[in-house]
């Protein structure tokens, strides 16, 4: 079992920058296969980063350029530092862990 818990959302206005912190516990052995997705009100939650089963990072074409995923693997914790927000990111931002383990989301506004 595996229990993920985000924070670090809010509000912040377009241009802004935030940085979303998830902390795993459980069954873990690696921040491999931790990832983010999105999901925006009326639509269906998306990837918007993760860590590959190699260790890479990909990113949606949407937040490349804008968005990088980092991690710790001492603390089995995994970042998102998200860069020139647009109105568009606005989203309930959910850590993930091989999209088997959830955590229970962290609101992201990106409004002025």
């Amino acid at each position: 079992q595996v229990q993920l818990v985000e924070s670090g959302g809010g509000l912040v206005q377009p241009g802004g920058s935030l940085r979303l912190s998830c902390a795993a516990s459980g069954s873990i052995f690696s921040i491999n296969g931790m990832s983010w997705y999105r999901q925006a009100p009326g639509k269906e939650r998306e990837l918007a980063a993760a860590f590959t089963s190699g260790g890479n990072k990909k990113y949606a074409e949407s937040v490349k350029g804008r968005f990088t995923i980092s991690g710790d693997n001492a603390k089995n914790t995994v970042y998102l530092q998200m860069n020139s927000l647009k109105p568009e990111d606005t989203a309930v931002y959910y850590c993930s862990y091989w999209a088997r383990y959830w955590g229970q989301g962290t609101q992201v506004t990106v409004s002025s």
